[in-house]
């Protein structure tokens, strides 16, 4: 299999690039965060650009033409996410239009998808996906439950940590239908409206400047035509739509190491030390070799999780995993590399390399750190 770019998917990239460069540099980043602390902001996004998103088509990358999107797939989707993390971009991208849009395209009913999925592409809509509930990911450790209540359901439970939870008008809730706390089976999605009776959600600020929500529901009612996927047939979709989100962060990794890695090397050319630019070091100059290769290394293997998604493959959860925890690990060295080698400037605000830092350490925890998937890689090889 050639991990190429099509002509069509290449001028994504290029559009993407272009965009996110002039809309949403890391000088963005630094005035949402100023804003946000400064008790002035409210979302963490800036909402106009994720209206110039939607109009770019980046929201609808996933959404089949027939609802208005642009129906691309998750290798134009897994670009986007690199121009995204390149430039540290803020916006609800992969809780609406990559995690949502899977579970709706999935799971959803004719009439689920033809009520949500034009909203998601005309970026009208924002969801956020309410699965989560352990210290560390753990995703089939559900204890949130759904109990019969009338023609539906009624929920409670906790989610500690919900992606964009803050902003959503939807919520894409995993509850226990049946079975015990840990098992797969038993777990059904349910679409509740995050203004509901019964919802409260308490805003948290991620050191990475993303925004989250630790979401309560007491006693939240909800239809029966509000269930995704079939009652205690959510596991089959959570399990994808993670899968997308995993491939979909390794990329946004593979543009935060790629875009650290290029910054320094252009500190390494213009600092000098003892008189001569630091770069013409030697152990420096193999440094950068070697991130380098690590870069394009995490690249490949992110590439075939996002072509296996979008081929349906069934080896889909071993790429994924493959891809989340290269990438996370690379995006890690890259940035710790950074920060290194411009020495004790990086650790200063003034500098931009501190700031990819901290995104590669979200980033690489959510939905499963090197350690989750590597045992999720050997169970899945039989080992």
């Amino acid at each position: 299999m050639a991990l190429v770019l099509t002509d069509d998917q290449m001028m994504v990239r290029d559009a993407a690039d272009g965009f996110f460069a002039a809309e949403a540099p890391v000088a963005e980043l630094r005035r949402l965060r100023d804003a946000t602390a400064a008790g002035g902001d409210a979302t963490g996004f800036d909402r106009g650009l994720w209206a110039k998103m939607a109009e770019m088509g980046f929201a609808g990358v996933l959404v089949p033409e027939a609802h208005g999107g642009t129906g691309m797939g998750y290798v134009a989707a897994g670009i986007v996410q690199e121009a995204v993390g390149r430039n540290l971009s803020l916006s609800p991208l992969l809780s609406t239009a990559i995690l949502a849009a899977t579970a709706l395209v999935r799971g959803g009913s004719p009439e689920q998808q033809a009520q949500y999925l034009p909203q998601i592409a005309g970026g009208e809509r924002l969801f956020a996906l309410a699965a989560d509930e352990a210290a560390r990911h753990a995703p089939a450790t559900i204890a949130t439950r759904a109990e019969a209540s009338g023609n539906g359901f009624r929920l409670n439970g906790v989610k500690p940590f919900v992606l964009d939870g803050h902003v959503a008008d939807t919520l894409i809730v995993a509850a226990r239908t049946d079975g015990a706390d840990d098992d797969e089976g038993g777990i059904t999605l349910f679409l509740v409206d995050a203004k509901a009776a019964g919802i409260a959600a308490h805003r948290r600020s991620m050191v990475d400047n993303r925004g989250a929500a630790r979401i309560t529901l007491t006693d939240v009612q909800v239809d029966g035509a509000d269930v995704l996927g079939g009652v205690g047939g959510g596991w089959a979709v959570l399990d994808r739509v993670l899968d997308a989100g995993r491939a979909a962060l390794a990329a946004e990794m593979v543009g935060v190491a790629h875009e650290s890695f290029r910054r320094t090397v252009d500190y390494l050319k213009e600092r000098e030390q003892f008189g001569v630019r630091i770069g013409s070091f030697q152990a420096l100059q193999h440094r950068a070799a070697h991130l380098f290769c690590e870069v394009e290394l995490a690249r490949s293997a992110t590439l075939r999780a996002l072509v296996a998604l979008d081929a349906d493959e069934e080896r889909v959860p071993l790429f994924a995993s493959v891809a989340k925890a290269k990438a996370g690990e690379v995006a890690k060295l890259a940035t710790d590399e950074g920060v290194q080698m411009h020495g004790g400037i990086g650790m200063t605000d003034d500098f931009d390399i501190g700031f990819f830092m901290k995104r590669a350490r979200a980033a690489r925890e959510t939905f499963g750190d090197l350690a989750f998937h590597g045992d999720r890689a050997a169970t899945l090889m039989g080992y």
